[in-house]
């Protein structure tokens, strides 16, 4: 059976004469989006023949340290929910929430 349909997400990133990133975009054109700015990115792909992951985390150098901080942890959450969709394993999804409660509470996240 062949392809009925392929989709492309694009990833360029500007770097400054030290080959640290300064901006970022990123294309989806089937989601609509096209060279919309990201201050960060974390991207993960799994290499079935080695088994191990591969990954590329980039940010630019004006990405505020608090951004950064909620970026992980709504990182860490999503993780979590993907996580439970992959596996259904709902006793270790629990313990990632729980993790991600606790990293939220030492960075002081929460809003009361």
């Amino acid at each position: 059976m062949g392809k009925l349909h392929t989709s492309q997400i694009t990833l360029k990133v500007g770097l400054d004469e030290n080959r640290v990133p300064e901006e970022l975009t990123w294309s989806a054109e089937d989601g609509g989006i096209v060279n919309e700015e990201a201050k960060a990115m974390l991207l993960s792909v799994w290499d079935s023949k080695n088994q191990e992951s591969l990954k590329i985390d980039l940010w630019t150098k004006d990405m505020p340290v608090d951004e950064m901080k909620v970026f992980f942890h709504q990182t860490l959450m999503a993780m979590s929910d993907t996580f439970m969709k992959a596996t259904q394993d709902e006793k270790m999804t629990s313990t990632m929430k729980d993790f991600c409660d606790y990293f939220a509470e030492k960075l002081e996240l929460k809003k009361d």
